[in-house]
């Protein structure tokens, strides 16, 4: 995370990079990228910016960086193409030469490289020197501020220190001298005190030049210099990791803890300066931390929340988001908003409009998807576990709470006129209720049994009467709804109108499967309400466009990227003017414009 000149926060989600202005509300994106971002760097001039992508699931997109201007956001080079292996770790700029240099440090199957690249020679740029770092985890960089031939890294047990010969082509390593007896697990320089760090998680250089590191344990230690040895250690500094250490213009560095949530100032003579702020336990733990406009600080948390504020002030949320994996969302029948639910044990109601969150409730239990009535006014929400509940979307009261069996639950779906709702489970039935009293009161009618594995996703036929299922072993099932019998012969619902289309299988759909495929493919889709255009999202991030109906093999599709692993849920607004999807583990939603 960084902040621009022109007032924009910088951060990447999935495979995405958001430049976020703040005073206007406004996002826009670099989409150069085509698998999981990692990392990413800001040059010295505050307006170049290299970020660098994984290798992709099926291999087919490859790690490599990606320099370009945070202006017009034109791609100035693509380094790396077949030298990085599995992903980038980190990168850096250098601080002096117009920031010439640029490190990355790849995650090697088996060990971490570092490499230097002159990064603005040639199209795919230079690279100057590359050396092995061993098999244990990097996860920061850094380019020493005033020993310009002196790269930082740190990470699982270590922090090590580079030096560059540019006219030897050379890059050695000195490992940072913890104590003076290496079979020891305590320091001995430090009298015993201080443990040795599982993690060396983060990097800061004082105006001196003097290096600050801060560990898994709380502590932070000094290095003097350039020097690998240790100069101090100041002990106990949080209660847990500190994940991020940031210099002020003033001098000062802040540290911001994971476990405590508290963000600490510190002098450049490692006194506090007394001035701390904690955040609410709900917002996460503190991951990053940049210096903003003016005194602001931008704060950035494992919870996916961006805060904004000062250390004598209050904070406010900018930002936020899901914590863990988004798997369901609704749209709302006549409003442009829609509910996710994700493995956070929140359901979040969002206005598409603003982009904005316009409520957010704790669950007891992750939620795995979730459905609107046909009033607007409730949400059903069915959780990983056998429970599920109806939500005032106006109050945001539990308005009715059920179980069904002791699986867990994957689907639910009220019925077009709202008379039943469908709630489908891993322990391969569908539960069907009947619906009273708008929406409040369920009675439960019975179950449809039939399917040999868990269901996937439901259709309601557009008058109520019809259901159809489908299960993880791709085996369709027609269903009365109103006495849960299934219909022995399928052909008789040939002519049956349904109001959606979220099973990846039948008739309508069979062309949104690639040729060749498995069954991994296309993990979801939903048809626009106008029955225009059917979107799907597969397992490799993508998200496609098809006319609808799609019953040719090959039909032709407009494709887009934007998430970094396997599509949970696509829906369409109500008026079919966006198009939401959900990442799951990437925990991003997007919203797409239909043109």
């Amino acid at each position: 995370m960084a902040f621009l000149p022109t007032g924009e926060v910088i951060y990447i989600i999935a495979s995405v990079v958001i430049l976020y202005n703040m005073h206007e509300h406004c996002q826009r994106h670099y989409l150069g990228h085509t698998a999981e971002l990692k990392c990413l760097a800001l040059h010295p001039n505050k307006t170049v910016i290299a970020s660098g992508q994984a290798t992709s699931v099926d291999m087919k997109e490859r790690a490599h960086v990606r320099v370009w201007d945070s202006v017009n956001l034109h791609t100035l080079h693509v380094i790396g193409l077949g030298f990085f292996e599995r992903g980038i770790a980190c990168l850096a700029f250098s601080k002096d030469h117009g920031g010439q240099h640029l490190c990355a440090v790849d995650e090697a199957a088996m060990a971490h490289t570092v490499s230097v690249w002159e990064w603005s020679r040639g199209q795919h740029a230079h690279k100057l020197l590359e050396a092995k770092s061993g098999a244990e985890q990097v996860v920061a960089v850094e380019f020493h501020p005033v020993d310009s031939n002196t790269l930082v890294s740190c990470g699982r047990s270590h922090i090590s220190f580079w030096k560059l010969d540019t006219d030897q082509r050379t890059l050695s390593r000195k490992l940072g001298c913890l104590d003076d007896d290496k079979s020891s697990k305590k320091s001995a320089s430090f009298e015993g005190l201080v443990e040795k760090p599982k993690f060396m998680l983060c990097i800061a250089f004082t105006e001196t030049g003097d290096c600050w590191s801060g560990d898994s344990a709380g502590n932070i230690w000094v290095w003097a210099g350039s020097s690998n040895k240790v100069s101090k250690v100041m002990t106990s500094c949080h209660d847990g990791a500190i994940y991020c250490l940031c210099q002020l213009p003033d001098g000062s560095i802040l540290s911001g803890g994971g476990k405590d949530r508290i963000i600490h100032s510190w002098d450049t003579n490692y006194n506090s300066k007394n001035r701390s702020f904690e955040i609410p336990e709900m917002l996460g733990a503190i991951r990053a931390i940049t210096q903003g406009k003016g005194r602001q600080l931008i704060i950035g948390t494992t919870a996916n929340y961006i805060l904004q504020g000062a250390l004598d002030s209050r904070f406010s949320v900018v930002l936020q988001g899901h914590a863990d994996d988004v798997w369901g969302l609704a749209t709302h029948p006549c409003h442009h908003q829609f509910v996710s639910a994700a493995h956070d044990k929140t359901i979040c109601l969002w206005d598409a409009l603003t982009h904005t969150a316009i409520w957010r409730k704790m669950l007891e239990d992750d939620a795995h998807s979730a459905s609107f009535h046909p009033s607007g006014n409730l949400v059903a929400v069915a959780m990983v576990t056998s429970h599920w509940i109806v939500v005032d979307v106006v109050t945001r009261e539990v308005v009715s709470a059920h179980t069904e069996g002791t699986e867990s639950l994957t689907c639910i779906a009220y019925s077009p006129d709202g008379r039943f709702i469908a709630v489908g489970s891993r322990d391969h039935c569908v539960y069907v209720y009947q619906v009273s009293e708008d929406g409040r009161k369920y009675n439960r009618i019975e179950r449809c049994e039939g399917h040999s594995s868990g269901i996937e996703h439901m259709d309601w036929s557009s008058d109520g009467q019809f259901l159809v299922s489908m299960s993880a072993d791709f085996e369709i099932c027609f269903w009365i709804a109103a006495i849960c019998k299934q219909v022995n012969n399928p052909a008789t619902m040939r002519d049956v109108e349904w109001a959606t289309q979220n099973c990846t299988l039948g008739f309508n759909v069979c062309g949104i499967w690639p040729e060749g495929s498995e069954g991994i493919d296309v993990n979801c889709c939903c048809r626009a309400h106008q029955r225009a255009l059917l979107a799907a999202g597969d397992d490799w991030g993508k998200i496609k466009l098809f006319s609808y109906p799609a019953n040719k093999p090959k039909s032709g599709y407009h494709v887009s990227s934007g998430h970094s692993g396997g599509l949970t849920s696509v829906q369409f607004l109500f008026n079919d003017t966006r198009l939401i999807t959900s990442g799951g583990r990437d925990t991003a939603i997007m919203q797409w414009e239909i043109h």
